[in-house]
């Protein structure tokens, strides 16, 4: 017989080795964070007996030791504990009041494969604790079962360790409970098998306190207001020890969402043990587990229920156990800190009881919902008004781009005044509307991009900042209802090879296929629980806007298809990830886009501009053939077969639909554009007959109207880039004899009139709705220079060259210089800072550097293409110009104060979040370095320029 403070010194030395200290154990068990300094609350008897348990044979390996920290296998998070460690741990924690709930998880193969790396919920028990607002929910444990892990543990540590399997740790824990007078309540199993159970435990555990047993349906589990009731129902039977006998991944998933909601202290992850239990299956005999062959033994007994578990699944399993396995020191969002560490950003004042309006520019606000219409005149009452009762929970601001509506959809916005809707001023596309409406975000914490067609279910928006604060994620998707109610398949994996051609042989067909070949999930648990996804269609998106800010525009080029596939990939690479909410939910009606041979079309050649962005060519290529056989496999469906004509010839994707940055009726009745603000255009060229089409074709607009100045100055040129240039009506072409871009620079300055001017390079494409918003904001007076936001195209790039630019695009001076776009333009008042351009190549630093910060600045606007070297050596020769050119700029222009290398050196590293960006600043900093292995002089008229992106 042991008294109450006997089993609090007992459990306490079992927390705490002698050798090691409270604060050793604290830092190797994060998930048990707290425990050293509260073991076990005082518990409800006076006097308590724990019962002299056996440890059973295949326990016995080092079950003296204490905890010994954790290891990752097959990427699962795994704590190592002997025997009796574990049954005090438990014990105590059902009895603590001061701590989080504790949830134990049973790790085997099944466990790695839902749980490991690469799978579908890797995330979802948080490394160790499960978080909401910054304050921990659940505590996760997770010992170690199945033989394989147990070699492999012992592997890792050079120790032996025993199997912690939930149904020999079921009844020394409760043993335990009726020791300690704990009431322990049973979820999960079948009502006969409870029935069973109720009649055993009354013959051979007459002391047990059992609070209730509960037999819900899978329809209950999945459906978020039902499982919010049983968690009520047990947490009014007052359980102290919850066994949740769900089979997984559904219990951990559970428990995860509503474990908390239940009070439990503990809750046992342990899959069948009600059936063990009740009797229904028999245990394997001792020899059998002894020798790693349980899996076998029940693979015998249930074969129908089994076999995809141990034939199917476990061989990957055991392969990711095999090389997705190590020590682990430290474990990411441990109990010493959680996401949003630091100070929370300031958010305004919550709105007031039954509020249903917006915040207009200027107020503060919670999110900004961005909107793009096309002809959705009869869709955004619907939506705004669903929107009007998601304001009741925070304050929105609802802000509506109009990509050249024909149907009164601007007219119908008018009817809300404290909705911003504006014109963009033709089509631009799904990404360039959502570019123009972010320039009216304001001072937000989240942007919500929502289709027009939309229609918002109450408490969805307030659900998904829930789930960005728990993930600490970087983007949330909702769940996409069609309007039958049934759930839309919207989550997508990332297009691979193998997926590409299995999705194009069998499209639809056969939709239970293996993950590696569909790219749209199909599985409908995928739907019940919140996880981490790839990406999802881009209906509705929870983005946090400090990560809209570090990504930047979206990527215009895809027009519509893709844009958001590019998005999700890119915040992969800056170290977010993106989560599904299925308490989010959302009625789509899929009309918005509409339907049509050239869209489908689109959508097919946009693969391919997917492929060749973020793929080398080789890879791109078989993608595009991917494409084409799926093209062709339904060419006998009468839209399909312009997008096999499109995939075949390149030349023809400039005819599909494209951004249409202003339509005529914008024009006055001498052809010159509207209101367009005065300015004028400098491109200076040296033999850039490959590239000044491309260039001048995106100002065609500008230039057939006259709308601004334009000035092509050919210096020094030997091909037919004047000819070419001449062509252009409305273009103004120069020749002057020296090769030398700041000389071009300089006439060109000596023929305009206007102000503000661009200067703009030769091989920039460059939009004029950004110009547009350029001299406009530099026309409001409080700034001397400026240039269009960039985005950098890859396409057709090397992986080292893609890498490259990857961490080139999360610095931050790569987003505020004037500098690095091949674009930057003046006023009258910045010009006259100096007199002619000196003659260096570094033109855009030599202007950088002559405002302060307060001066100048990145224009949010539709970005401009900086077109990327294709290959490492082209990289290294525009590298090599640059160094050299910044170092031949000193002799005119001293460099101030610090930055240099040393800044970015700095901002390289604050860059790194995981393995992809550090791998990313890697490749940065070895370009830079063979950069700067070739020294000497360079010159204006020296033209070390890249030729791999002008072919």
């Amino acid at each position: 017989m042991k008294t109450a403070q006997g089993l609090k010194m007992m459990a306490a030395k079992l927390l705490i080795p002698p050798a090691t200290g409270a604060r050793a154990v604290a830092g190797t068990m994060p998930a048990l964070h707290g425990l050293t300094d509260h073991v076990v609350a005082e518990p409800r008897v006076s006097r308590t007996r724990i019962r002299e348990h056996t440890v059973p044979e295949r326990h016995a390996g080092n079950s003296a030791n204490a905890p010994s920290g954790r290891v990752l296998l097959g990427g699962a998070v795994v704590d190592l504990l002997g025997f009796p460690e574990a049954i005090g741990l438990i014990s105590a924690r059902a009895t603590s009041r001061e701590l989080p709930p504790l949830a134990i998880a049973s790790a085997n193969l099944d466990h790695i494969n839902h749980f490991g790396v690469g799978s579908r919920w890797a995330s979802v028990l948080g490394n160790g604790r499960s978080w909401v607002d910054g304050s921990p929910v659940v505590d996760w444990l997770t010992l170690l079962d199945g033989a394989p892990l147990v070699s492999e543990a012992q592997r890792l540590t050079g120790r032996s360790w025993p199997r912690l399997a939930g149904s020999d740790l079921i009844g020394p824990l409760l043993d335990a409970a009726t020791d300690l007078q704990l009431r322990v309540g049973f979820l999960g199993g079948a009502e006969s098998a409870h029935e069973s159970l109720k009649s055993r435990f009354s013959r051979e555990r007459p002391g047990l306190v059992v609070a209730g047993f509960w037999s819900p349906g899978r329809d209950e589990l999945t459906d978020p207001a039902a499982s919010t009731c049983l968690a009520a129902a047990i947490a009014a039977a007052k359980v102290d020890i919850l066994v949740v006998g769900l089979g997984k991944p559904r219990q951990e998933l559970w428990i995860a969402e509503y474990g908390a909601l239940t009070e439990a202290r503990v809750l046992l992850a342990f899959g069948a043990v009600v059936d063990f239990l009740a009797g229904r299956i028999q245990r394997a005999p001792e020899w059998v587990s002894s020798h790693g062959l349980e899996w076998a033994w029940r693979l015998a007994l249930e074969p129908r229920r089994l076999a995809r578990r141990y034939l199917l699944d476990g061989p990957a399993a055991y392969a990711s156990l095999r090389s997705k396995s190590s020590g682990l020191e430290e474990v990411p969002g441990d109990a010493s800190s959680g996401p949003g560490d630091g100070p929370a950003p300031a958010t305004p004042a919550p709105p007031p009881a039954g509020n249903r309006t917006f915040a207009i520019a200027g107020q503060a606000a919670d999110v900004a919902v961005l909107v793009v219409t096309y002809n959705n005149a009869d869709d955004v009452g619907p939506l705004i008004e669903s929107l009007r009762s998601e304001a009741a929970e925070q304050w929105l601001r609802v802000i509506v781009a109009d990509n050249g509506s024909s149907d009164g959809t601007l007219d119908a916005l008018s009817r809300y005044d404290d909705v911003i809707s504006f014109a963009t001023g033709g089509n631009l596309g799904y990404s360039g509307g959502i570019n123009a409406a972010q320039q009216f975000c304001g001072d937000v914490q989240y942007l919500l991009v929502a289709n027009p067609d939309l229609v918002i279910e109450r408490g969805s928006v307030a659900a998904m900042i829930r789930r960005q604060r728990l993930s600490g994620a970087g983007i949330v998707v909702p769940a996409l209802l069609d309007e039958d109610g049934s759930t839309y398949p919207s989550l997508r994996r990332e297009p691979t090879l193998p997926r590409a051609w299995a999705d194009a042989a069998l499209g639809c067909r056969l939709p239970g296929r293996p993950a590696w070949l569909s790219e749209i999930d199909y599985d409908q648990v995928s739907y019940e629980h919140a996880h981490p996804v790839e990406w999802a269609t881009g209906a509705a998106l929870l983005i946090d806007a400090g990560l809209a800010t570090e990504l930047g525009p979206w990527d215009e080029r895809f027009f519509l298809y893709l844009e958001e596939t590019d998005f999700f990939r890119r915040a992969r690479e800056a170290g977010t990830d993106a989560w599904f909410e299925p308490a989010a939910k959302m009625r789509h009606r899929r009309g918005g886009s509409g339907s049509s041979a050239a869209l489908t079309a689109l959508m097919a050649v946009n693969r391919t501009r997917y492929a060749e962005k973020h793929h080398p060519p080789a890879t791109a290529a078989a993608f595009r053939g991917a494409a084409v056989l799926s093209e062709a496999l339904r060419a006998y469906q009468r839209d399909h077969r312009p997008a096999l004509r499109a995939l075949l010839n390149k030349r023809s994707w400039e005819q599909l639909p494209h951004a249409v940055p202003a339509p005529q009726a914008n024009h006055d009745d001498g052809g010159r554009l509207r209101d367009f603000p005065a300015g004028s255009i400098i491109i200076p060229a040296h033999n850039e007959a490959a590239v000044i089409a491309r260039t001048l074709t995106s100002l065609k607009p500008l230039a057939a109207t006259g709308a601004v100045e334009i000035f092509v100055v050919c210096n020094g040129c030997t091909d037919n880039t004047a000819e070419i240039a001449g062509r252009f009506s409305g273009v103004q072409v120069v020749e002057v004899d020296e090769p030398s871009k700041t000389i071009a620079m300089d006439t060109g300055d000596a023929l305009a009139t206007a102000w503000p001017r661009l200067y703009l390079d030769a091989d920039v494409e460059i939009n004029p709705v950004a110009i547009e918003q350029l001299f406009r904001r530099l026309g409001q007076g409080d700034l001397l220079a400026a240039r269009p936001a960039s985005q950098y195209d890859t396409g057709g790039a090397t992986g080292l060259v893609q890498a490259f630019y990857r961490a080139r695009g999360r610095m931050a001076s790569t987003r505020s210089g004037l500098w690095g776009a091949g674009a930057f333009a003046l006023t009258r008042e910045a010009r006259a800072r100096f007199g002619k351009f000196p003659p260096v190549q570094a033109d855009d630093v030599f202007v950088d550097r002559h405002f302060g910060a307060n001066e100048k600045e990145v224009i949010t606007c539709r970005p401009i293409k900086v077109h990327t070297p294709k290959d490492a050596r082209a990289l290294v020769t525009v590298l090599r110009r640059n160094y050299r050119s910044n170092v031949h700029l000193l002799n005119f222009q001293p460099a101030e104060g610090g930055g240099g290398t040393s800044q970015s050196l700095r901002e390289l590293l604050g860059s790194v979040r995981g393995p992809l960006t550090a791998f990313d600043a890697a490749v940065y900093a070895g370009f830079a370095v063979a950069a700067r292995l070739r020294k000497g002089p360079a010159t204006a008229t020296t033209w070390e320029r890249d030729e791999s992106s002008r072919r």
